[in-house]
């Protein structure tokens, strides 16, 4: 469980790195999208061509891993909406909605009993984005990119979930990625009618971010996120992603100094979500303890 949690938390560290590498590309966010999951497929393709490990799925498979892809295109074309129409800051911080939007929708799909506990605790993260709205309202076409990000932020670990009890977390990937790559292109050109793009190619410094963003922060970090999932509930991941901000603030502040352009709204609706994040980790904490302790009973 220990490894799992030190997984997790690097893959949700370069996760916030992604934000800032979104800022410096210049790239319009659906076009950024489409050369990461082009340039992210082309390395998992090189990569386990040489292992020797890529392994032909049936139709009815890879169709459910397009699927789950069309999810992460959706999710990351929304994030970096975000990002581009208000701040890094703000974009990260919407991405705390994903755990209320997980307590709503995993009993949903996954046809299990709803966890009052959860559903609180994402409620509280929303007030928390709620306060930071209500404070940025010149941000508020990012903050709605933000909340869909979050949508979809939820819907693929859970989704996921079940897949990884059927294939390894890079096939999962190669496959996805390519899917929502497929997807994309289907309707990026509607996409860019109503959101323009200043270029359709990317500078030659955007090649190397996009570079870094696709092997490093894509194919190392979804390793990392997907064998953790083995070990840990979706929505402890999920409400995990929520110190995604954190990073990402810290960095933001580090290389583009956001830290003028926020005001105390938002550091209240920080807390606000920090404190949900907090009091999750502290009843999965107490829920493994009290399953070690009837384990070691039941085995005197």
């Amino acid at each position: 469980m220990k490894k799992a949690f030190f997984q997790l938390h690097l893959a949700i560290f370069l996760a916030g790195f992604t934000a800032i590498l979104g800022k410096l590309i210049t790239l319009n966010e659906a076009l950024l999208v489409w050369y990461r999951m082009l340039f992210t497929a082309i390395i998992l393709l090189v990569i386990m061509g040489i292992q020797k490990k890529i392994t032909r799925l049936s139709l009815k498979d890879s169709l459910q891993l397009v699927g789950v892809g069309f999810v992460i295109a959706f999710h990351w074309v929304a994030f970096y909406g975000s990002i581009k129409y208000a701040t890094v800051s703000v974009g990260l911080v919407c991405l705390s909605a994903s755990g209320f939007f997980t307590a709503i929708l995993e009993p949903l799909i996954l046809r299990k009993k709803m966890v009052l506990a959860e559903l609180l605790l994402g409620i509280l993260a929303m007030i928390g984005i709620y306060i930071i709205f209500d404070f940025h309202r010149q941000y508020s076409l990012g903050i709605i990119f933000g909340i869909l990000s979050a949508l979809g932020s939820s819907i693929f670990p859970i989704l996921n979930k079940q897949l990884l009890a059927k294939h390894p977390p890079r096939t999962l990937t190669l496959y996805e990625l390519s899917g929502g790559f497929l997807c994309l292109t289907l309707i990026l050109p509607i996409y860019l009618h109503y959101f323009k793009a200043a270029s359709y190619y990317p500078s030659l410094p955007d090649l190397g971010w996009l570079f870094i963003l696709a092997s490093v922060c894509t194919v190392f970090t979804f390793d990392l996120q997907l064998n953790a999932l083995k070990k840990i509930s979706a929505f402890t991941s999920n409400l995990s992603y929520n110190l995604e901000p954190i990073y990402g603030i810290i960095l933001s502040f580090i290389f583009f100094n956001e830290a003028e352009l926020l005001n105390k709204g938002f550091y209240i609706g920080l807390c606000i979500i920090m404190l949900a994040v907090i009091l999750q980790m502290l009843r999965e904490w107490g829920q493994k303890r009290k399953r070690n302790q009837l384990a070691q009973l039941a085995a005197t």
